[in-house]
């Protein structure tokens, strides 16, 4: 299990565009239709990797919370489904549905939106204000597969609240570590 950490995009950068297949309602989604009135979270994430597995119960659960906030959750999955069959769009829709995912789970067939967004592991998670500003990237929270600190995502809870309050989010963060995305033998 590599541990990749995230390369923590700069703050201030606005988030890039995009329109992906959601695998679970099989249309396209772009990130003015994900956006939330408040923020949006885009987390790059797979089925495989044990990090999200992980967190997957938490990330469920702060979505349905956050997202009646005005606070969108989406997420991607950009590795090569070639040499990693188990991260396909048909077993992302599986994967959403068994987790109970409320949020999208798009398929970034070409890498080029986890390029775009400099995106380096899974999870590998970002918080966008209403202008689509970044905030906040980096760790759900010190929580990892057989550290035994608990799973709480105090840290994007933390960013979230923020917003939610017009107060200004910490800078002080933390990146996130998990399995490398699966980039493509080009």
């Amino acid at each position: 299990m590599a541990r990749t950490p995230s390369n923590m995009l700069p703050l201030g950068t606005k988030a890039p565009n995009f329109e992906l297949l959601d695998t679970v309602s099989g249309t396209s989604i772009s990130l003015n239709n994900a956006k939330g009135e408040k923020g949006t979270v885009i987390m790059f994430i797979c089925n495989h990797c044990p990090f999200v597995i992980h967190v997957n119960p938490l990330i469920v659960e702060l979505a349905k919370e956050y997202q009646k906030k005005g606070i969108a959750f989406v997420a991607i999955s950009s590795n090569d489904v070639e040499n990693y069959p188990q991260d396909s769009p048909d077993l992302m829709k599986q994967k959403a549905k068994e987790e109970g995912y409320t949020f999208p789970y798009l398929y970034d067939e070409t890498q080029e939106v986890a390029k775009d967004y400099d995106a380096a592991c899974t999870p590998d998670i970002y918080l966008f204000d209403s202008q689509l500003t970044l905030v906040y990237r980096g760790q759900l929270d010190g929580s990892r597969p057989g550290n035994d600190v608990p799973l709480t995502g105090t840290d994007l809870k933390k960013a979230m609240d923020a917003i939610l309050q017009g107060k200004e989010v910490d800078q002080g963060q933390k990146p996130s570590l998990g399995c490398n995305i699966k980039w493509k033998n080009t």
